[in-house]
């Protein structure tokens, strides 16, 4: 009885993220690429949700005494990338609002410029 309640709940948690993710996508709350790394931990989970065999069977051959050690290995590793991903996303926008807020200042300076010697040229 408490195996099939633990079946049905992590089927149900693995459907309910997939949703999820799937409905962020659709409605554009973050792109294609952002989500890879999100659908591919959601249809694993579904994967082994569904035939938990397949999890005993990799901690077995990867040498967890444990599965859900591996679960817990597994999602820091995914994690990781998250946050890897994040970063380097970061990075670019950092960069990008450096090179406009240059930009703005260069175009700032020459319209003031052209202010001033309109102003010199009428007065």
């Amino acid at each position: 009885m408490f195996d099939n309640a633990i079946y049905i709940l992590s089927v149900g948690t693995s459907l309910l993220v997939l949703f999820v993710i799937i409905h962020m996508l659709r409605s554009e709350r973050f792109k294609e690429r952002h989500a890879v790394i999100w659908l591919f931990a959601g249809i694993s989970s579904l994967v082994l949700s569904l035939f938990p065999s397949i999890l005993i069977g990799l901690a077995n051959l990867l040498g967890f005494a444990v599965p859900a050690n591996l679960l817990f290995f597994v999602s820091l590793i995914l994690l990781f990338l998250t946050a890897l991903q994040a970063s380097t996303e970061l990075t670019k926008l950092e960069d990008n609002a450096r090179v406009l807020a240059e930009k703005i200042a260069i175009l700032e300076y020459q319209v003031k410029a052209l202010e001033k010697k309109n102003n010199n040229d009428v007065g």
